[in-house]
């Protein structure tokens, strides 16, 4: 049955917005006089998420309805109900009342009518790429085509959150030097355009021979003072001529690959596009889709241009008939404990695990 999203009056006077499902958009707008509403404006759910897509690309982009974390939670309330044993459309049906949102009631209430109207799981959320992303999609196929798509939905949930948590660390772990680094550049700042010049003239009217670095110190004061514009054009330049070669493929994979050798940051990107690659890997793995599809899938997944070549070339190795640890030994950018878990995957044929 279609679902119309509506605004209505109440006898009060108030403005009452949500989504119900009619045969049409006039038993719709009966449905809700029956109620004591006047109705206002009563569309298909689906009209109304195209309308808003084309205003998004016309002027601001539209926000998405599902955040990474609102996503995860969704996913397990979703597992729970369907590993209970409840059909899926009753379950989309009871996530879209307990929406707290008119955004997600009414994509929730969408892959509702999808699927009450005979479309698979994956399709009706395949049509939502803003929301799913292919990897999300392609798990939700493999359990509706294995069966066990509470289970299949147990494990994306249980991915999605320990994504957040990986996430979460880096943050954690890099946002402290990336303050301090602000914080003494700033005080540097401070120092040379206003402290500097406030006392310059106590050390050169002493006639006294003065130590090297009070000398530089005033001397990076004056330039800055006198020359700033200059600097800040150079700034400006270097960003835009940044931004333009950002656009090159060929240079962001250059910058991928020299970012992996820095100290911290390279060791914590290298990091966390391995766990990446690995768990996503075996995700897909577990939930039956074939190795080819999961590794272009994984690949896909890494932020990091030159590790997402480095897994597009051992796909190639993997489908020339190489077994996927040794494609991945090949791969030096991956580190040496992947390939090692993969090849004990392989041997005991727990390779998901």
């Amino acid at each position: 049955m279609p679902v119309y999203s509506f605004e209505a009056l109440s006898a009060t006077g108030d403005t009452r917005k949500g989504v119900l499902e009619a045969d049409s958009a006039k038993a719709a707008r009966a449905q809700l006089r029956s109620q004591a509403l006047v109705p206002l404006k009563v569309e298909p759910v689906s009209a109304q998420a195209n309308a808003a897509s084309h205003s998004g690309n016309s002027g601001r982009r539209r926000q998405r309805v599902f955040g990474a974390t609102a996503l995860s939670i969704w996913t397990r309330q979703l597992a729970g109900l369907v590993s209970s044993g409840l059909p899926l459309e009753r379950a989309l049906a009871s996530l879209s009342d307990e929406a707290e949102k008119p955004p997600e009631r009414e994509l929730v209430a969408t892959l509702r009518a999808e699927v009450n109207a005979g479309a698979p799981f994956a399709k009706a959320l395949a049509q939502h790429p803003r929301e799913f992303s292919d990897i999300f999609v392609a798990v939700i196929g493999a359990g509706e085509q294995s069966g066990d798509l509470g289970l299949v939905l147990e494990r994306l949930a249980d991915d999605l959150e320990e994504q957040q948590a990986l996430k979460s660390k880096l943050i954690g772990a890099a946002l402290y030097p990336a303050i301090v680094s602000l914080v003494a550049v700033v005080i540097v700042l401070f120092l040379v355009t206003y402290v500097v010049p406030q006392v310059a003239h106590v050390f050169t009217s002493s006639k006294r021979a003065l130590p090297l670095l009070t000398v530089l110190m005033i001397g990076l004061s004056d330039g800055l003072r006198s020359y700033g514009w200059l600097l800040f054009l150079a700034i400006l330049s270097g960003a835009a001529g940044a931004r333009i070669a950002w656009s090159r493929d060929s240079f962001r994979q250059k910058f991928d690959a020299m970012w992996l050798n820095l100290p911290i940051l390279g060791r914590l990107s290298r990091s966390y596009n391995a766990a990446r690659f690995a768990s996503t890997l075996a995700m897909l793995a577990a939930a039956g889709v074939p190795i080819l599809k999961a590794l272009q899938a994984a690949s896909e997944t890494l932020s990091n241009r030159a590790m997402r070549s480095d897994a597009q070339d051992a796909l190639v190795l993997v489908r020339e008939g190489a077994p996927l640890a040794a494609a991945l030994a090949q791969k030096k950018r991956f580190p040496p404990l992947l390939a090692m878990f993969a090849r004990l995957g392989e041997q005991t044929g727990q390779l998901p695990t």
